[in-house]
């Protein structure tokens, strides 16, 4: 059986933080694709009040084996000292895709 595709819902400072990580998954082949969406308005609760403020999101497109070893990369590159890392599962993609994804992310 063929390993899941999954992408990872982050959330990152800025777009230069977003893309020193992007770029050492992709280095690493713990992903085959990276989409930041930069300046994104943020509102959230953080240590007893509201905060807003400016930030990147990250779509890291990668196969469900690669999971834990991402995370863990993301969580040693990265500025906050709780990120959102959420997992979006991905229930069906066209056999092309999947295949160049499975190629382009390294063997588990």
């Amino acid at each position: 059986m063929k390993d899941k595709i999954v992408f990872l819902y982050v959330t990152c400072a800025s777009e230069e933080e977003a893309k020193k990580i992007g770029k050492t998954l992709l280095e690493e082949r713990l992903c085959a694709c990276v989409n930041i969406y930069s300046q994104i308005s943020s509102m959230y609760w953080w240590e007893g009040k509201i905060e807003e403020s400016k930030e990147a999101i990250m779509i890291v497109k990668t196969k469900e084996s690669l999971i834990n070893l991402v995370e863990e990369k993301i969580l040693q590159l990265h500025s906050y000292t709780c990120p959102c890392i959420a997992k979006i599962e991905i229930e069906r993609t066209n056999e092309c895709f999947l295949n160049w994804l499975l190629k382009e992310t390294k063997p588990i």
